[in-house]
């Protein structure tokens, strides 16, 4: 997730692939955007988990209210979590209707006690979260980034294309291309920010033309990406 309003600060966490993150709403307007990743989220209190989003959402909160979120790595929450990707798709579900609400309570409890939550956050999510990664979720992760079509993707992990979908749902919340199109957006609006031209960055990252590159941006984000990048 990419908080755009506020005070907002990360680093990596301890968890390999993870992303340990803070945010202070300034009362503003703020749009998340989508980029395939699930996040465990500290919230005043309340722990919650934020479902992969399949486009932009855009909320708005008091000033003042606290955000602590662990960010896992596309594919590596549901495993970790117990719940697929599609169950939450888009949504922000208490941890206790995942877990048990007495689980939940006694660590958002545990995690308010310590000197910062983000701390909290990172040493419990860094005692419970010890499976290992799913190797399938890996190879099918590398073989969209590389743009593999979903034919031969789903030969070379020995799936069929409808079972490779199913797959997907469950780690990523949607299927091969909707990741594929996730991820490049994200890719390519990396590369504006660094300081690209939109054309040049539409041809390094796989779009037909500047104007493609526009109109996905605009879909997914609900932004055209000079409006979103200023």
């Amino acid at each position: 997730m990419g908080w755009e309003a506020g005070v907002y600060r990360e680093r990596a966490a301890v968890l390999p692939g993870a992303v340990l993150w803070a945010r202070t709403s300034d009362g503003g307007a703020y749009r998340v955007l989508p980029d395939g990743c699930m996040d465990l989220l500290w919230i005043e209190g309340e722990l919650a988990v934020a479902g992969p989003d399949s486009r932009a959402h855009v909320g708005a909160a008091e000033a003042g209210v606290r955000y602590t979120g662990l960010r896992f790595a596309p594919g590596t929450a549901p495993g970790l979590l117990g719940v697929p990707a599609r169950e939450v798709l888009d949504q922000l579900v208490p941890l206790g209707d995942v877990w048990s609400p007495a689980r939940s309570r006694r660590l958002a409890d545990r995690i308010g006690r310590a000197v910062d939550p983000a701390l909290g956050l990172e040493e419990v999510a860094g005692e419970l979260f010890d499976a290992a990664p799913d190797r399938l979720v890996g190879q099918v992760l590398r073989g969209v980034r590389r743009g593999v079509a979903v034919p031969v993707l789903a030969g070379s992990v020995g799936l069929s294309e409808r079972q490779l979908y199913r797959r997907c749902l469950d780690a990523f919340g949607y299927g091969p291309k909707m990741l594929d199109r996730v991820l490049r957006l994200n890719l390519a609006l990396d590369q504006a920010r660094a300081g690209l031209s939109l054309a040049e960055v539409a041809a390094r990252t796989g779009y037909a033309d500047q104007a493609h590159f526009t109109r996905d941006v605009k879909a997914l984000t609900g932004l055209p990406p000079r409006t979103l990048l200023a």
